[in-house]
C-alpha cells in the first residue's frame, strides 16, 4: 500500500521520527552503560551474541546491518576491554568465532537490567496497550522487510 507521493513527502515525518527515536534510545543506553565502559553499539553486539548465541562476525554484521570493517573495529574494542575473545574456527580457518570472556559473561548477565531501565526511560510515557500496539506495528514493518532478528524473535506471523 502506498501512503506517500512526491507531493506529500515533505510533510511525511515517519522516517524522521523512527530515526530520532533510535538516536534517543542509543543516547539513553549510552548513559546507562557509562559506568560499565560500554557503548550502546557494543551493548547490541553483546546482547545479540549472548541472547541469540551468535558467534561469528559475519552473522553479527547481518543482524546489526554493519559492514565487516565496522564489525572488526567493534570486536577489536570489545576484545581490548577484555569482554570477548576471537579464535579461528578449527573446521574452517578462514572463519573467526567469538566467545565471551568471564568478564564479558558477567556483564552480559547484567545487560537485561540495564536495557530494561533504559527502555523504561524511553517508553515510560506510554500506556501498556500503547506500547503493545507500537511493538506490534514495528514488528509488522520489520517482518515485512524480512529483518532476520525480528523473524527470529517473532517468527513469520
Amino acid at each position: 500500500m502506498s501512503h506517500f507521493t512526491p507531493e506529500n513527502f515533505q510533510t511525511c515525518t515517519i522516517g524522521m521520527l523512527l530515526g530520532r527515536a533510535a538516536l534517543l534510545k542509543d543516547r539513553i543506553l549510552d548513559w546507562h552503560l557509562e559506568a560499565d565502559g560500554v557503548t550502546a553499539a557494543q551493548f547490541k553486539v553483546l546482547i545479540i551474541a549472548s541472547q541469540y548465541q551468535v558467534d561469528s562476525p559475519a552473522e553479527l554484521c547481518r543482524y546489526l546491518g554493519l559492514d565487516s570493517g565496522s564489525m572488526t573495529r567493534m570486536l577489536d574494542r570489545l576484545e581490548q576491554k577484555g569482554l570477548i575473545l576471537r579464535n579461528r574456527c578449527p573446521e574452517d580457518r578462514r572463519q573467526v568465532r567469538m566467545a565471551l570472556t568471564a568478564e564479558g559473561q558477567r556483564l552480559t548477565e547484567r545487560l537485561p537490567q540495564v536495557g530494561a531501565a533504559a527502555m523504561n526511560e524511553l517508553v515510560g510515557v506510554l500506556q501498556p496497550e500503547e506500547l503493545k500496539t507500537l511493538e506490534g506495528l514495528l514488528a509488522k514493518v520489520l517482518l515485512s522487510a524480512g529483518d532476520p532478528l525480528t523473524i527470529r524473535r517473532f517468527g513469520d506471523r
